[in-house]
């Protein structure tokens, strides 16, 4: 079976088995209160308190102590006699990695935004990942009774996020204007006009169109629509008005199958709109089949799910969030070499348990130990592959270390449980810095993962700024001789070395000779040169690793009682250690190549900000795929960039960010030199 067909048989079919809608959007825009909203309408829950107090959300202390989500939060429910698996994901652009792993278990995704057409940049990030995962998307423009004047105009919001777009926007509402204010909506596709009532059903009045700015919009509607459909094209050559059960028809396809992108109006806090944006769920979301189509996944066969989400909790132990696009699959039965032990249904912190899960169906699944999120669940031998999610790169990081010594092996396994539920959260041990690296996408990201690892695992984490990784090198040449001799009763020690020590060229590391004639030190005894060689290279004149350096060694003595390994160890640590201070050592600082990613708009502001940060710019150009963003490539000290995303996103209203990796080492002099020297001197 095509995926074409898929698609057909679930778009438009309210019978065509549960779905899974996801709210998507920046922080504030109200994703939680249309959410609260629908299950308002849909009976799932209580009328909203008059002061706006939430009835649904993250409970977590993270997040009430932000006033934000900081984790994926699931609602079911149902309207008309349908099955809905609501999924509000996290408003942060800290968070975008809950909504890539989510994508490939959802139907459709409503990008809640604000009619502020000085927060497009802060949409673009959602807007662009949604189409380049090929998710079918609504848009929903909230908080319309608060837009005002030409800044919420969804004419001009809609123009402005076309430009970031590649794909199609439609209008699906038209506002109707009391004033500056918009006090209701005309739905293009219906030919109705309505005004708001607060906290009520809407009140459908006579549409007028004196100026022809409906017949416009509504034209503009279908020439879009018909660019996907030849018979509508047809029709409107011909000056034939299309019936609007065609229209409707048009707009299921076509939004089930990504080809447009329909923009809905309304305010979710007053209950405006939203009435309608569920019938268009109900008409127009598909259904499960289109998201096991986009897996690649044939119609038939044996169970198949992906992992979504996993949560560690206080009392029911690890619980995988899964989609089921195939199959059925019942309680207790063996998936990926484990055995299920309870199936729910999901609202808030709330569960129905269920007997199975069929498809379509959007459950957690208690106790898989050895299932992490994004994993594809099966039953015995898979036989199929699904695409595998991506992975953002961490920008910001920070060095952690536990307030009590006794709680270091706890932390590694709390640690692994926090990657477990966030997998954009990662974590590290550095050798050369003697540090535990916590890595994320921002300083809040990592703030609500060190708090969590004190409300949920009871750990005391202290954090800093991660050290900066120096290195050392020199720039002169020397030749030593060293001699350890002791002697203390019985066999003393002695090791004589003669060396030859000199810089390599940039990217070297580091290199061992040895060039010695007549047996002037036994060959067993050479190897133990080095290694002292070594020993000492681990921190040199200036206190940090020496690299780039090349030792031979030409000459020597040795004694056929006193000498040993030791000796000769002690030797080669001692002959570097009185050589390399008059060899010039000389400061090197981490280089990375990083490429920003930022509206064209803030390319100026961004190359000040490389400039600032003692940075080189290399180049920019168009971002690939992103209409109206630049990509700027530059060379950047690492010491610069542990706050540079806080100020980058500042500065870009959110929408910026970089990928960096390791370049080159570059010598650092003067006065930054001087500070690092004595910080260490001071460590």
């Amino acid at each position: 079976m095509t995926s074409d067909k898929l698609r057909g048989d679930s778009a438009g079919d309210p019978s065509h088995g549960p779905r899974a809608i996801a709210f998507i959007g920046p922080y504030q825009s109200g994703k939680t209160s249309l959410l609260e909203s629908i299950l308002c309408h849909t009976g799932a829950a209580h009328r909203k308190a008059a002061n706006g107090s939430r009835i649904f959300g993250d409970t977590s202390a993270e997040a009430k102590a932000r006033e934000m989500g900081t984790e994926l939060n699931v609602a079911t429910t149902e309207f008309m006699g349908d099955k809905y698996f609501l999924m509000d994901c996290p408003g942060s652009v800290e968070y975008l990695q809950e909504m890539i792993y989510v994508a490939p278990g959802i139907d459709l995704a409503v990008l809640v935004i604000e009619a502020d057409l000085n927060k497009i940049g802060a949409v673009a990030p959602y807007l662009k990942m949604l189409e380049n995962l090929n998710v079918p998307r609504m848009i929903f423009v909230n908080k319309i009774d608060k837009a005002a004047g030409v800044e919420g105009s969804v004419s001009a919001l809609k123009d402005a996020l076309q430009a970031i777009s590649s794909t199609p926007l439609v209008l699906r509402h038209l506002p109707i204007r009391e004033g500056e204010h918009v006090t209701g909506y005309i739905d293009l596709a219906q030919e109705r006009a309505y005004v708001y009532n607060r906290n009520e059903p809407s009140k459908v009045i006579e549409l007028t169109d004196e100026d022809g700015r409906v017949e416009d919009a509504r034209f503009a509607l279908m020439e879009t629509l018909a660019d996907f459909d030849d018979h509508l094209m047809e029709e409107l050559l011909e000056d034939i008005v299309p019936p609007k059960d065609e229209i409707f028809a048009d707009l299921a396809k076509d939004t089930a199958e990504g080809l447009v992108v329909p923009i809905f109006m309304g305010s979710a806090m007053n209950d405006n709109g939203v009435f309608r944006l569920l019938k268009a769920l109900r008409h127009e979301a598909p259904g499960y089949k289109a998201a096991a189509a986009r897996a690649g996944l044939d119609a038939t066969g044996g169970f198949i799910a992906q992992v979504l989400k996993t949560y560690h909790t206080a009392h029911g132990g690890k619980r995988s969030l899964v989609r089921v696009l195939r199959g059925e699959i019942a309680d207790g039965a063996d998936i990926n070499g484990e055995r299920i032990s309870g199936i729910t249904y999901m609202h808030g912190d709330e569960g129905e348990k269920r007997s199975k899960a069929v498809a379509g169906d959007l459950v957690a699944l208690a106790r898989l130990e050895k299932v992490a999120t994004g994993d594809v669940l099966c039953v015995g031998a898979a036989g199929e592959m699904m695409p595998e999610p991506a992975h953002l790169s961490p920008v910001y990081e920070l060095a952690i270390e536990v307030e009590n010594r006794n709680d270091e092996v706890k932390l590694a396994t709390s640690l692994a449980r926090v990657h477990d539920e966030d997998p954009s959260i990662s974590f590290e041990q550095k050798d050369d810095t003697h540090e535990l690296l916590l890595r994320g996408q921002g300083e809040m990201h990592l703030k609500v993962a060190i708090d969590r690892l004190k409300s949920k695992y009871g750990l005391e984490v202290k954090s800093r700024k991660p050290r900066v990784p120096y290195r050392e090198t020199i720039r002169k040449s020397k030749t030593q001789h060293s001699r350890y001799k002791k002697q203390s009763g019985g066999h003393g020690q002695f090791g004589d070395v003669v060396i030859d020590v000199a810089p390599l060229p940039a990217g070297s590391g580091f290199t061992f000779e040895q060039k010695i004639r007549g047996g002037s030190i036994p060959r067993q005894y050479i190897p133990s040169v080095e290694t002292g060689v070594k020993a000492y290279l681990r921190k040199g004149p200036l206190g940090f690793p020496v690299v780039d350096v090349g030792v031979t060694l030409t000459d020597g003595k040795y004694h056929a009682v006193d000498s040993s390994d030791m000796a000769f160890q002690t030797a080669g640590r001692l002959a570097m250690s009185e050589a390399l201070p008059d060899c010039r050592p000389v400061l090197l600082e981490p280089i990375m190549h990083v490429k920003f990613m930022v509206p064209s708009e803030y390319t100026a502001k961004v190359n000040s900000l490389i400039s600032t940060r003692r940075g080189q710019i290399l180049g920019f150009d168009g971002r690939p795929g992103w209409a109206g963003w630049d990509q700027v490539e530059a060379q950047m000290p690492q010491s610069e960039m542990h706050d540079m995303i806080i100020e980058l996103r500042s500065m870009t209203a959110g929408a910026g960010t970089y990928e960096y990796v390791y370049d080159h080492l570059s010598e650092l002099t003067g006065r930054l030199a001087d500070q690092v020297l004595e910080a260490r001197a001071e460590d």
